[in-house]
């Protein structure tokens, strides 16, 4: 955590994995640190990545997942932080990513 500039999460989410990032893994993180995570919302201590990036602790993020799926309740910790980008659980939705599927599907089909 200390030497990474991204960090990309790529877990299940399982009892070892539950709050993985959690806010004693955030402060091991440089200031210039990006977390993105695309695994399972619950993977991350959601209140702990909000206090890290608004105390400036790491630089950014990016979530694509979430404790519960979208909509997002008001209340939610990351809504307001600047430095953070939140997608409704659709970062697997690229052209290429429908492409690729298409392709499986009529390799299937034959």
């Amino acid at each position: 955590m200390r030497d990474c500039d991204i960090i990309s999460l790529h877990v299940p989410l399982t009892n070892e994995t539950k709050h993985l990032i959690s806010k004693e893994m955030l402060a091991l993180c440089k200031p210039s640190a990006i977390l993105i995570n695309t695994a399972r919302g619950n993977v991350v201590d959601m209140d702990a990545l909000a206090e890290s990036l608004r105390d400036g602790k790491i630089a950014g993020a990016g979530i694509d997942v979430y404790e519960k799926e979208p909509p997002l309740p008001l209340d939610h910790p990351l809504l307001n932080v600047p430095n953070c980008v939140l997608v409704p659980h659709v970062g697997y939705a690229t052209r290429e990513a429908f492409d690729i599927r298409i392709d499986i599907i009529l390799g299937n089909l034959n």
